[in-house]
């Protein structure tokens, strides 16, 4: 049964303290009840927020980790534009995640938007089908950040992406036409984002609160964000009372 809880806080700061003992007790109780911790990543503003408190933190089993990103800008590994590179910069040079427990795109592909969907996809298979996972990969944790046109992973709005929004059986598709760039991408479709047990959404200030509005009071599925709803897990918004302004759904 999938349950939605919306948290906000007067600062980011005090959101990402909120993030961190999220974060930190979910690690803590799917270590013990699987011994691993499998976890996806997006961009833009998230890592820094997640980061900012979690880096600290001493009471988790960090070597558990299994990283993934949830979506992934086709570039070298050490450019600006990498997700990789900001989370490496923001959270994994800080904590002791086993390299090979963090899973990246080959760089060798980045010209081919879909050989990099296809390479990832079987990184995602080899890891996941030793856990008996059937149609989609189930991941423990996936934190997304949102957009201020309702974009999540690079999952973006509009006619033009609806094959990619569509996607019903593949594990990770691509992009190649992003309305910002750069232009190609991979990203996990919304089958495999509805399949996790747990999904945190990290979204902050005043630019995005007319679109969380349409997001998550009205399930506005125009926007990609709003077609995230585990089918079987537990949906969390961590936002700043900035970006929330506008919710009804906190009002209640």
């Amino acid at each position: 049964m999938s349950t939605t809880e919306i948290c906000s806080y007067p600062t980011v700061q005090e959101l990402s303290k909120a993030l961190a003992d999220y974060v930190a007790n979910l690690s803590r109780e799917t270590v013990s009840a699987r011994n691993r911790f499998t976890v996806g990543l997006s961009g833009g503003s998230l890592p820094r927020i997640l980061a900012a408190e979690l880096k600290h933190r001493t009471d988790i089993d960090w070597d558990k980790w299994i990283v993934f990103f949830c979506d992934e800008r086709l570039t070298p590994l050490d450019s600006e534009d990498s997700n990789y590179k900001l989370a490496k910069e923001e959270l994994f040079d800080h904590v002791s995640i086993p390299e090979s427990n963090i899973y990246t795109i080959d760089e060798s592909l980045i010209a081919d938007a879909e050989e990099a969907a296809n390479d990832y996809q079987d990184k995602l298979i080899s890891v996941f089908a030793a856990m008996n996972t059937a149609k989609f990969p189930v991941f423990d944790l996936l934190l997304l950040g949102m957009g201020p046109d309702g974009h999540t992973c690079s999952l973006f709005p509009g006619d033009a992406y609806a094959e990619v929004l569509n996607e019903s059986l593949a594990w990770v598709t691509f992009v190649e036409n992003s309305p910002k760039p750069p232009p190609r991408r991979i990203t996990f479709p919304p089958t495999v984002l509805n399949h996790a047990h747990n999904v945190a959404f990290v979204v902050t200030g005043e630019g995005k609160k007319v679109v969380l509005n349409k997001v998550i009071d009205l399930h506005d599925t125009t926007y990609p964000a709003a077609m995230v709803k585990p089918i079987n897990g537990k949906l969390v918004w961590f936002l700043d009372d900035a970006a929330s302004a506008n919710l009804v759904a906190l009002k209640k």
